[in-house]
């Protein structure tokens, strides 16, 4: 799965448009309602390991760290990818205990909370379905990390899952979802999200949520792990912090690392690359399930088309009918279609990978949506002109460059969520 992570890519911020209204019936009169604060794409196990196995008689205990608060939460399972029904023997919320040195696995005892489903403390999440818990009296704050702990008493078959969590997860033998202390969780992988998509909270005078639809520039592959610096996350704390005073949208991260606009994960690509389940289905096909769906979405902000390059060697042509087949579909669903700009690559991979040929189709991609293109989105930001190198713009630029010459570090997340103009998030 590392693998995956050193071939993604993503847009650049900086240009145009307006956003549809934020507001709802139900926001103007301050009632209560459900919002996203945090979601993650999800794919089908790959063809060995856990993932494919999956769990038995074992726990996992995953962080998340919200968007935006609210009085109450509730939380989204999904077996969409699964061979089978899988039982949910148990399952809880809390708060990480930051008192103890293993903050991650550790949870505060006086926090936990039994997640219910139908009043019962166990439910079946049937073959290709979503499971939602009921709703918790649980006040959640902005940016907060929690810890959601599932225990699954018998074989789940392959998981559905997202594979570039850049966070560390934790799995144990038995029921573990109360355990306060995380000596039981013995296997600790740095990615993967089994079965969790998503959390909502329900808050008043909400604007919904943003969706970030994206590869693993989204993802936040080159970014710290464990310290939430994904882009879109640091777009969220940006949207906090300017606008203190009124609520602002939660910022849903659905962006899978390798995700390209016309293939499949299996798909291989440039560089012996062999291609994976968890790099999910074509962008198209993703929309139904990972955009459409989410809580109170009101805007996409779309961020594909590298992959379509250096894997598959894609025209500019292909790539600009799926973007402008992504952005039909959006508003027709109402809600405000942002793009971006691909970033630079040159110097990631092996012969075959970046091209001047390749480097071409970018240009010729970045140049439509400069241009005729801004016509049909409702916005574009131009992330290639904030991460190039000004001297060799066929480049990341070095001091936003990860080490791979293809996603960005820490201080090119945050440029990139810098260079949003909020007027396209409604604010």
């Amino acid at each position: 799965m590392a693998s995956a992570a050193t071939m993604l890519i993503a847009g650049t911020p900086a240009v145009t448009a307006s956003a549809g209204p934020a507001d709802t019936d139900s926001a103007r009169h301050g009632r209560a309602e459900w919002a996203g604060t945090w979601a993650a794409a999800v794919t089908r196990g790959n063809t060995v390991g856990l993932t494919n196995t999956g769990l038995n008689n074992q726990s996992i205990r995953m962080p998340v760290q919200t968007t935006v608060g609210g009085d109450r939460l509730r939380v989204r399972l999904t077996n969409l990818y699964g061979e089978q029904a899988v039982k949910v023997g148990h399952a809880t919320v809390a708060r990480p205990n930051t008192a103890t040195p293993d903050d991650l696995s550790d949870i505060d005892p006086a926090s936990v909370r039994e997640l219910t489903f139908q009043g019962a403390s166990s439910a079946t999440i049937n073959k290709g379905a979503e499971l939602l818990s009921d709703p918790l009296s649980y006040r959640v704050a902005e940016q907060e990390d929690l810890v959601v702990t599932l225990y699954f008493p018998v074989l789940t078959g392959p998981v559905t899952f997202h594979g570039q969590s850049r966070v560390t997860n934790f799995i144990g033998a038995t029921d573990l979802t109360t355990a306060a202390g995380g000596a039981g969780f013995t296997i600790r992988p740095n990615c993967c999200w089994m079965f969790l998509s998503g959390v909502d909270v329900e808050r008043r005078l909400s604007p919904g949520s943003v969706v970030v639809l994206g590869d693993s520039i989204g993802d936040g592959n080159g970014s710290t792990v464990n310290a939430d610096r994904r882009w879109p996350d640091l777009l969220a704390k940006r949207l906090i912090d300017a606008r203190p005073e009124v609520r602002t949208p939660g910022v849903l991260n659905l962006s899978l690392s390798g995700n390209r606009l016309n293939h499949e994960g299996t798909e291989p690509g440039a560089g012996d690359f062999p291609g994976y389940y968890e790099l999910g289905p074509n962008a198209l096909a993703r929309l139904n399930e990972d955009v459409f769906p989410q809580t109170g979405v009101r805007t996409v902000v779309t961020h594909l088309g590298i992959n379509d390059i250096w894997m598959n060697g894609d025209s500019a042509e292909a790539i600009i009918a799926s973007l402008r087949q992504l952005n039909r579909q959006v508003q027709e669903r109402g809600l405000t279609s942002v793009v971006s700009t691909i970033t630079p690559y040159e110097g990631n991979g092996g012969p075959g990978v970046w091209t001047a040929e390749k480097e071409a189709t970018r240009q010729a991609v970045n140049t439509w949506l400069r241009g005729a293109g801004q016509a049909e989105f409702d916005g574009m930001i131009d992330f290639d002109a904030v991460l190039r190198d000004p001297t060799h713009p066929s480049r990341l630029l070095p001091a936003y460059d990860s080490g791979d010459h293809i996603h960005p570090n820490d201080a090119g997340a945050q440029a990139m969520a810098d260079a949003v103009p909020l007027r396209l998030l409604g604010l």
